[in-house]
């Protein structure tokens, strides 16, 4: 395949895996693609420390377009991050200058592990605070603010649903300018023709693809992906934990692991189309092997492996990995290091136990109902006579056994496990001697 079918064809493959949403002009976007590079963009605004799941989703579409030989921005919103897109239930709090500035530093080092910076189609990283900080308001009003139609920008939902409501500040209503103004200055700076961007971005995208051509006489172009949900219509991305974040300061290579391990069967033929980088064939193998033998779970296995690589690396896998062998009792606890066991603990119910209440021995099945596993003392007794109680992997066969810190993983963590699925684990705590 020559360059300029490479370049076109990235466009069939996100047709293929259900990437699109909305286009301006599709045919003509794909025109465009087999001629040169094109250069595009995404933005990131720093709302907080890192970026998540859907923010993933735009950057591999983005990865797409410049493994196929186009040209990627990445732009993150140091002035956009200071204002803030409207959202649907009410005004957002306004971070601190400096917390944006750091924010904009931490989001910056994310992005770079994805793209290329160097060859041909090396990658760019942009600040929207560069061309913004110095704007004048009356220079703003006068040549970006003309263009826009207050009334068309009532039409957007975000919009709409907050006038219906609580209201809008001029602040988060201004949003749109300044995304709008955003793909100007690309355009001007770095010949940027194309912005991709979620489908809920779709007023705000148009709005700068309007702007360029009032202000520039040129068309160029918009494309966004769909909305990412799971099979009850929820918004995907989120565990009973909260966000799962790119960051493994704020979700754990563990537990970023077994979101995707146990994504719901009905979803992820969907997911790995759209986020996954295995060839077609491979997918629609995984996609028969979910219908085939669903209790196997090799598409998510599969997912889990490829992405847990690309975010936080092959070893951090492999950490992970280990360490869930090891709580569902496949693998030695003691062998896990300190820091791989408590991330992976993080991610199970939790009781605390003073230490010199473990030196004079808790009984096992106490510590079972204290951590949730059973509901009762007399349940934790019952599940030991049934052969399904396990302390650090080691069936508990006694009644009326008891962990003292001699079972300490690390000095501080005892682990629990009910059957072959159910884990808690119970932390060591100062506290003073029993009476």
């Amino acid at each position: 395949m020559n360059d300029a079918s490479t370049r076109r064809a990235v466009l069939d493959d996100l047709r293929w895996r259900g990437l699109i949403a909305d286009s301006t002009d599709l045919g003509a976007l794909r025109t465009a693609a087999g001629g040169a590079p094109l250069t595009l963009y995404c933005g990131f605004d720093p709302t907080a420390p890192s970026l998540h799941l859907g923010n993933l989703l735009q950057i591999l579409t983005v990865r797409r377009f410049q493994l196929a030989g186009h040209r990627p921005l990445a732009l993150v919103g140091g002035a956009t991050g200071l204002i803030g897109d409207p959202k649907m239930t009410g005004e957002r709090t306004l971070n601190p200058t400096e917390v944006v500035d750091e924010w904009v530093a931490r989001i910056r080092v994310q992005l770079e592990r994805f793209f290329d910076f160097d060859g041909p189609a090396a990658a760019h990283m942009v600040n929207n605070f560069d061309w913004t900080k110095d704007l004048g308001v009356l220079e703003f009003l006068r040549d970006v603010g003309k263009h826009f139609s207050v009334n068309r920008m009532l039409d957007r939902e975000a919009v709409a649903a907050r006038l219906a409501g609580p209201g809008i500040s001029y602040t988060e209503f201004s949003y749109q300018l300044l995304q709008s103004y955003d793909y100007l200055q690309l355009f001007r700076r770095y010949g940027c023709t194309l912005q991709t961007g979620g489908s809920d971005q779709w007023g705000n995208i148009v709005a700068g693809v309007d702007l360029i051509r009032r202000t520039e006489a040129v068309g160029v172009h918009a494309l966004t992906t769909p909305l990412v949900t799971k099979a009850d219509g929820t918004k995907f991305g989120k565990t009973e934990s909260g966000t799962v974040w790119l960051d493994a300061d704020l979700t754990s290579p563990y537990a970023f692991y077994q979101f995707w391990l146990n994504v719901e069967d009905a979803i992820v033929p969907r997911l790995l189309r759209m986020f996954s980088f295995a060839e077609h064939a491979l997918i629609e193998h995984l996609e028969d092997r979910v219908r085939e033998a669903p209790a196997a779970r090799e598409a998510q296995r599969a997912l889990a492996e490829e992405l847990t690589d690309l975010v936080h690396g092959r070893a951090a896998r492999t950490r992970a990995e280990q360490a869930a062998a090891a709580l569902f009792g496949r693998g030695d606890l003691r062998a896990l290091d300190g820091d791989t066991l408590r991330s992976a603990l993080q991610e199970t119910p939790r009781a605390a136990v003073a230490r010199g209440e473990l030196e004079a021995g808790v009984p096992v099945t106490e510590l079972l109902a204290r951590t949730g596993l059973v509901a009762s003392r007399g349940a934790g007794r019952r599940t030991v006579r049934e052969g399904g109680a396990y302390l650090a992997n080691e069936r508990v066969t006694d009644e009326e056994a008891r962990a003292t810190t001699a079972d300490l993983l690390h000095g501080t963590w005892l682990v629990l496990r009910r059957g072959r699925r159910h884990i808690a684990a119970v932390e060591v705590e100062p506290g003073p001697p029993p009476r």
